[in-house]
């Protein structure tokens, strides 16, 4: 009888672990669409073409930092000279850009890239009709489209970050400090966020246009307007609207200054490019002006991260509330939307 008993406990404790391996080999829909469409965005040529852009920048900064590297962290009148790695990402002679500047024009060219047809194609090839007609919610299409959008951009800069790190490592020998560790990560988030709000608008571009082309010209022209001219549409009208600078005291050139600033900083490429200037540039202790009170008695030396990350908390806060409203109006769409075939 005892004998019985175990043998059937052991033919229930088989079953039950053939019925949960059953359960785990089993994938959702969620996780499926995503490695679909990470398979999708790694064979499509566009994106082979971009990655191969950004890369070919990328060496080509890094070689102008590194011939450059000498004369940088020699010079001892500079606070931020112990920071060989950070040199690297900031260095230039002035004959190309240095990395991040080259990131903040082709960054959202890659998010627009990777987003602009992510509904209407599906929808013009007659997919999403089929789609919707499986058990799949369409709030799990919309996050893989995103999801899957954001790991392979994750992927490309940390694998970039991880090189440049190596590549100085087996050039220089020098050791990496935990302060430039630090700042390097906290960089390469604030570029996955950037290329990610490029992304959402232009998601939300393909839910609202049918054509393709139509969703990817607008957010082109919508990343062309905050790159070229609002910046000259700015300083336009506040010439004309401003007083002459030369009847104005010091603290009301200040106080103007600081208007100027917040108004450009409407554009998602000002908040990036303030941002990585302090992250990178350890000296950087304020992003808009200072007045001599305030500079008075003020040693030349960097900050520590923490200072720093108080310092960009303000833009990269702005660039995650627009990159959830980008995504919420996608949804919102979306979810109204009338699918036929």
């Amino acid at each position: 009888m005892k004998n019985l008993v175990l043998s059937f406990k052991s033919l229930s404790l088989k079953n039950s672990l053939k019925i949960n391996s059953a359960r785990n080999k089993a994938v959702s829909p969620f996780r499926a669409m995503v490695h679909k469409e990470v398979a999708d965005h790694i064979r499509s040529w566009r994106f082979i073409i971009l990655i191969a852009l950004i890369i070919l920048t990328f060496i080509a900064a890094m070689y102008v930092s590194l011939r450059n590297l000498k004369n940088a962290v020699g010079n001892t009148t500079d606070p931020d000279h112990v920071f060989l790695y950070l040199k690297l990402l900031t260095t230039t002679d002035n004959s190309i850009p240095p990395f991040h500047v080259f990131i903040s024009f082709l960054g959202p060219l890659l998010g627009i890239s990777l987003g602009f047809d992510a509904i209407n194609s599906e929808q013009n090839s007659g997919t999403l009709t089929r789609l919707m007609a499986q058990p799949v919610y369409r709030d799990n299409l919309l996050l893989a489209k995103f999801v899957s959008a954001l790991l392979v951009i994750t992927t490309l800069f940390l694998s970039l970050a991880l090189l440049m790190i190596g590549g100085g490592l087996i050039l220089t020998g020098v050791r990496m400090e935990p302060q430039e560790c630090i700042r390097i990560i906290a960089f390469v988030i604030l570029t996955i966020v950037y290329v990610a709000f490029w992304l959402g608008l232009a998601i939300l571009l393909s839910i609202r246009f049918k054509q393709a082309a139509t969703s990817a010209l607008t957010a082109i022209g919508i990343w062309l307007f905050f790159t070229v001219f609002y910046p000259i549409v700015v300083n336009l009208v506040l010439r004309a609207c401003l007083p002459d600078p030369s009847f104005l005291s010091q603290d009301e050139i200040a106080y103007y200054n600081e208007i100027i600033l917040n108004i450009l900083r409407v554009a998602p490429g000002q908040l990036y490019s303030d941002a990585t200037t302090t992250l990178l540039i350890p000296s950087v202790r304020s992003l808009g002006p200072l007045s001599m009170e305030q500079l008075a008695g003020a040693i030349p030396a960097p900050l520590p991260v923490k200072e720093s990350l108080f310092i960009v908390w303000p833009q990269v806060s702005g660039l995650l509330a627009a990159t959830v409203v980008w995504f919420a109006l996608s949804y919102y769409l979306f979810m109204r939307r009338e699918i036929r075939s």
